[in-house]
């Protein structure tokens, strides 16, 4: 895809995301993704050589080989948000098979999917493009329903079946987090061990963060998130992208107190820009040493510049790359082709770089 359709798709955004030159946290500060990015950064940490040799597997597979920037297709929405309401629009995609035929068609760096989907197929598949076993998942039929983490498998069936990472999700915020952080932690330890990289959906889940705004996707919160996902060695961090900041501000109004802000998160570190917020999102990430891949959002009418915004986003904020899924699943295969492709092209555009 040319320079041209991305600014044709970003529409009146074009400027204002493609212009951006002045980011509070200068990008000198930062570890920017590129085609030495395993050696340049996880070398030097605690991680031993098969997961050295996963992660370069991973970085080198797909359309985005050798940039040190990842596309990855998750599909673990058939138990998160249930099969019926995934799979309507696209009952093909009941059949595990055709989840990593999606991914190997849409040139990805890997599949990230459940134990299940991943293993019916893994003799055929598991040496052809690299698996991201999810080991943890919200079921969504206990009633009423409820927002809980819960281990689906073990580690060792994930290396058993040859995936090269594990995933997991944190709810951050909520009552159950406690237990969630210290059995990620564990996983996440043992997963080393066995050698396989680890991935982190690192999200917020707490009714009291909705007030004047929704700040489940407030910068500030968001950021805290992925440091907290870091400290127990995530090697990649998925998040949301932000959409707006203050969510300590707004936590800490009244009597309440919550958390520890500096406000100079919010002068010195932020702007209402969506690249700021971003990037403080990836100064979260030890500056980047951590790889912040955003999530590509609920499929809808304008899929395509969506996808193109949030990807020249996460890039020029400094992040490793985009995982989407519904947008891509949730149509024919060969739409959902295109639609892996186009967000691919940003990352391959040499013209769109980090601000």
């Amino acid at each position: 895809m040319s320079s041209t359709k991305i600014v044709e798709l970003l529409g009146s955004h074009a400027e204002s995301l493609l212009g951006f030159s002045e980011p509070k946290i200068s990008k000198e500060r930062l570890h920017v993704p590129g085609p030495d990015f395993v050696d340049r950064i996880y070398v030097h940490s605690d991680r031993n050589n098969r997961v050295l040799g996963n992660l370069q597997w991973m970085f080198q597979a797909g359309r985005l080989a050798g940039t040190g920037y990842l596309s990855i297709l998750p599909v673990d929405q058939g138990i998160e948000h249930s099969g019926g309401a995934s799979f309507a629009k696209n009952p093909d995609y009941f059949d595990a098979e055709n989840i990593v035929k999606l991914a190997i068609y849409g040139g990805c760096n890997a599949v990230a999917s459940t134990y299940g989907v991943l293993g019916i197929v893994s003799r055929k598949y598991a040496h052809k493009i690299p698996f991201i076993v999810k080991v943890n998942h919200n079921e969504l039929l206990t009633y009423p329903n409820k927002a809980d983490q819960i281990m689906f498998g073990t580690v060792k069936q994930a290396y058993d079946m040859g995936a090269a990472a594990i995933g997991a999700t944190i709810y951050f915020g909520s009552d159950q987090s406690s237990r969630q952080i210290v059995e990620v932690s564990q996983a996440f330890a043992l997963a080393h061990e066995y050698g396989m990289a680890t991935v982190l959906w690192c999200y917020l889940r707490n009714n009291a963060f909705k007030k004047d705004k929704d700040y489940h996707v407030s910068a500030d919160l968001t950021g805290q998130a992925n440091h907290l996902g870091v400290t127990i060695e995530a090697d990649i961090i998925k998040q949301k992208l932000p959409e707006n900041n203050g969510g300590y501000l707004a936590l800490n109004a009244g009597d309440s107190s919550y958390g520890k802000l500096d406000k100079r998160i919010y002068s010195e570190l932020t702007s209402d820009h969506p690249i700021d917020l971003t990037r403080y999102q990836v100064a979260n990430c030890y500056m980047g040493r951590a790889g912040l891949i955003n999530s590509g959002g609920a499929s809808g009418a304008n899929d395509f510049a969506e996808a193109v915004a949030t990807a020249v986003i996460n890039k020029r904020a400094g992040g490793t790359g985009l995982i989407s899924g519904r947008k891509a699943f949730q149509r024919p295969m060969k739409e959902g082709v295109e639609l892996l492709n186009t967000i691919q092209d940003v990352y391959l555009d040499s013209s769109i770089t980090v601000a």
